[in-house]
C-alpha cells in the first residue's frame, strides 16, 4: 500500500466549477507535492477560495480533484483527520477563552491537553490562555485559528489568505511557524494575493486569473522566464548607476568595475511575481 507521505498531497486535473452560468474555475490543473508549501496567487474573485472549498469537500465540481489520492467528492473522516484549514468563514467562539476554543476541537480529535498548551504557546497566545476570543486583536484571532487548525497535527494544511490585513511583525511570526510546520512534514496549500509572501515561502506557485491558471512553477524560475530585458544594473561608489547587458559582450565591463573596486550594489533585471502577473493578465494582484 502506498503511504500518504509518498504521494502528492493534492492533485487537480481539468477542474471546472460553475456558479449559475458563470464558469468560476476553467480547466484548472495542478499538483502539490507532499511536504511543500504551495501558493495559489490571484486577485480577489480569481477563484482561489472556490478551489479550496472544492479540495475540502464543500463544493461539487467537474473534472478531477484528489486529496491524499482520494476524490474530493468522497472525503471521509479518515482524510478529514489529516487535514487542517484556516478560512474566512472558520469562525471562532468569541465568548469562550482561547483555551476553551481549542478544547472543543481537542475533544473531537482526541488530542491531549499538553498538546493544546504547546500549540497556544507556539503561536504566541500563552499569556492569553484564558482571554475570551472576542477580546483578541485581529492578529491574535488569526493565530488562534492557526492554532486550532494545527492542533491535531494535520498532514495537509489549507490557509486562505493567512496573513491578510496583519501587521508585518505578526505576519513574519506566522511565516516562521509555517516553515517549522513544513520542516516537520506538513504540506501547506495557501492562497494569497501577496506576491512577496508567496516568493518567500513557496516551493511552487500557480498564478490564477479569472478561473484559469496563467502560469505555474517555481517562483524564481517564473521570474527569470519573463526577464525580457536581461540586464545587470550596477550602482557605483561614485553614485552613478550603469545598466549593462547580461551577455558575454558585457562581462568584461562588469568585471572591470569589480577589479577597480567601484561596485556598491549589483542587481539583475528579472521581474517580481506581481510584474509577471500584470504582464500576463493586464491587472494587478490587488485588483
Amino acid at each position: 500500500m502506498t503511504s500518504i507521505e509518498s504521494m502528492n498531497s493534492v492533485e487537480v486535473k481539468d477542474l471546472v466549477r460553475y456558479f449559475g452560468e458563470k464558469k468560476v474555475l476553467d480547466n484548472v490543473s495542478l499538483t502539490v507535492r507532499s511536504g511543500e508549501i504551495f501558493g495559489l496567487l490571484g486577485p480577489s474573485g480569481a477563484g482561489k477560495t472556490t478551489l479550496i472549498r472544492i479540495l475540502t469537500g464543500q463544493l461539487k465540481y467537474f473534472g478531477e480533484a484528489k486529496v491524499f489520492n482520494t476524490p474530493c467528492s468522497d472525503l471521509g473522516k479518515d482524510i478529514y483527520r489529516k487535514v487542517g484549514m484556516v478560512m474566512d468563514n472558520c469562525g471562532i467562539y468569541e465568548r469562550l477563552s482561547c483555551k476553551d476554543n481549542l478544547k472543543l476541537f481537542a475533544g473531537i480529535f482526541k488530542v491531549e491537553s499538553e498538546r493544546l498548551h504547546w500549540v497556544l504557546k507556539r503561536v504566541g497566545l500563552e499569556e492569553s490562555l484564558n482571554t475570551p476570543a472576542g477580546r483578541l486583536s485581529k492578529g491574535m484571532k488569526q493565530r488562534l485559528l492557526l492554532a486550532r487548525a494545527v492542533l491535531h497535527s494535520p498532514g495537509l494544511l489549507f490557509l486562505d489568505e493567512p496573513t491578510g490585513g496583519l501587521d508585518p511583525v505578526t505576519a513574519g511570526q506566522i511565516h516562521e511557524y509555517l516553515r517549522e510546520l513544513q520542516e516537520n512534514g506538513t504540506t501547506i496549500f495557501l492562497t494569497t494575493h501577496n506576491m512577496e509572501e508567496a516568493a518567500k515561502l513557496c516551493g511552487h506557485i500557480a498564478l490564477l486569473n479569472d478561473g484559469k491558471i496563467v502560469e505555474y512553477g517555481v517562483p524564481d524560475h517564473i521570474c527569470r522566464k519573463y526577464n525580457e530585458t536581461n540586464i545587470i544594473e550596477i550602482t557605483l561608489k561614485t553614485g552613478e548607476t550603469v545598466r549593462i547587458p547580461n551577455s558575454p559582450a558585457g562581462s568584461d565591463r562588469i568585471s572591470g568595475y569589480f577589479r577597480e573596486e567601484l561596485v556598491e550594489t549589483i542587481h539583475s533585471s528579472e521581474p517580481n511575481l506581481e510584474t509577471v502577473f500584470i504582464r500576463l493578465t493586464g491587472r494587478g494582484l490587488d485588483a
